[in-house]
């Protein structure tokens, strides 16, 4: 019987490994366990170890580097793509930022030039992916985005990044509606608070998990592993009929109010 979460002789592009402890490295590991072969990105020349010392316990023969906010970067990991695999199957979209001083004060005092920063980097650029994958998926693909429930309810010391996810969720559903007769699905995937290098950005995390952890139905977090579960079933054919979806994975965090 063939497994469920099936992804052999799958390619897919994974962007937003920081270090191990990543939620797209989470992923990276289960959609290599699932037997997928991997292209993956890193910042820049400080953090390409930290990242290589993910890729290279997974099958992940292009590692290149990639900062969405330098023209052309982009455009050069899909060329590379196209040169090497000339298709791809699935990517993962797991990148954010926000300038520290509009990220740590008050949404309304936050500045055009960083929240137009924030939005290009956490926003925009999952679009200009989609568009680039788009002509490599000619039999169908998956396009992932990771969001957070602050999207939809204002979670203290957020800020900035609650309107910005709230952005990228909307950005998914177009996505999907518009891909989706090519066969290209789009999902978010919204996990509980994590302990990311990410996440440590953000003011007073440690509360939030601790509430988190206290408070949810299971009264446990998540860890990237779960992420990555998830994520490897949406990318496989088991999942070719959904699409458009933002998923929590959060220990049943969303149903509370």
């Amino acid at each position: 019987m063939t497994a469920i979460i099936d992804l052999n002789g799958k390619r897919g592009l994974v962007v937003g490994i920081a270090n191990s402890h990543s939620i797209a490295a989470g992923c990276a590991a289960s959609f290599a366990q699932g037997g997928a072969t991997l292209a993956a990105t890193y910042l820049n020349e400080k953090a390409k170890p930290f990242v290589q010392a993910v890729t290279d316990t997974l099958p992940c023969p292009l590692l290149l580097p990639c900062d969405v906010r330098e023209p052309g970067q982009l455009e050069a990991v899909f060329e590379r793509i196209t040169q090497d695999w000339g298709r791809l199957d699935f990517l993962l979209h797991s990148i954010a930022f926000a300038p520290t001083a509009d990220l740590h004060g008050r949404v309304v005092d936050c500045s055009a030039e960083g929240f137009a920063l924030a939005m290009d980097v956490s926003c925009h650029s999952f679009l200009r992916m989609a568009r680039l994958a788009e002509p490599l998926m000619t039999q169908g693909g998956t396009l992932l985005a990771v969001t957070f429930y602050g999207s939809s309810r204002v979670v203290p010391h957020y800020n900035l990044m609650g309107p910005v996810k709230a952005a990228l969720e909307s950005v998914v559903r177009y996505t999907a509606a518009e891909l989706g007769a090519a066969g290209i699905r789009a999902h978010a995937i919204s996990p509980g608070p994590i302990r990311t290098r990410a996440a440590s950005g953000i003011d007073r995390f440690d509360a939030l998990l601790d509430e988190a952890a206290a408070h949810t139905p299971e009264h446990s977090l998540v860890d990237i592993a779960d992420v990555g579960a998830l994520a490897a079933f949406l990318v496989s054919d088991a999942a070719r009929h959904i699409t458009g979806t933002i998923i929590p994975v959060d220990s049943g965090q969303h149903v509370l109010a």
